[in-house]
């Protein structure tokens, strides 16, 4: 039985909690909670080559954009994003919101997301280096789309 807490990762205006770490379940799964603020939005499309990924609504309602079709995950609602499928997400609402990513095979852990928070930290609030997060997102199984 896995049950851990970790840290809160600030990736621009997502916080992202990790609830689960592949390395506690042999990279079986790996749970992100993340919350979304009113206004955030998503700002690389990507697709994953090698796990999927499912959306959990908590709070609030996310907007996905699963291969150019949008579907609003509000609590309780579901989103199964399958492998080398384009999306990316928004909070368009006046509400922050909350989800759950469920990501399987367990590929995809908090390093990932310390990595691309260290690109933002670095732009200092202007603008980030594109370039270097896309080399962080290949380097953790994304593609960001072109």
């Amino acid at each position: 039985m896995t049950t851990s807490t970790h840290d809160e990762i600030l990736v621009g205006a997502i916080a992202i909690r990790p609830r689960i770490e592949p390395a506690e379940t042999d990279g079986v799964i790996a749970i992100h909670e993340f919350d979304v603020p009113a206004g955030t939005s998503l700002p690389i499309p990507h697709s994953h080559d090698a796990y999927e990924e499912t959306i959990y609504g908590v709070k609030g309602t996310v907007t996905f954009t699963l291969d150019g079709t949008p579907c609003d995950i509000g609590p309780g609602a579901t989103l199964f994003i399958p492998r080398e499928a384009i999306h990316a997400f928004a909070n368009t609402g006046h509400v922050d919101a909350t989800a759950l990513a469920i990501i399987t095979p367990g590929l995809l852990g908090a390093d990932y997301f310390r990595e691309v928070a260290a690109v933002l930290d670095a732009a200092a609030g202007g603008p980030p280096d594109l370039a270097a997060i896309g080399d962080v997102m290949r380097r953790h199984g994304l593609t960001p789309a072109t």
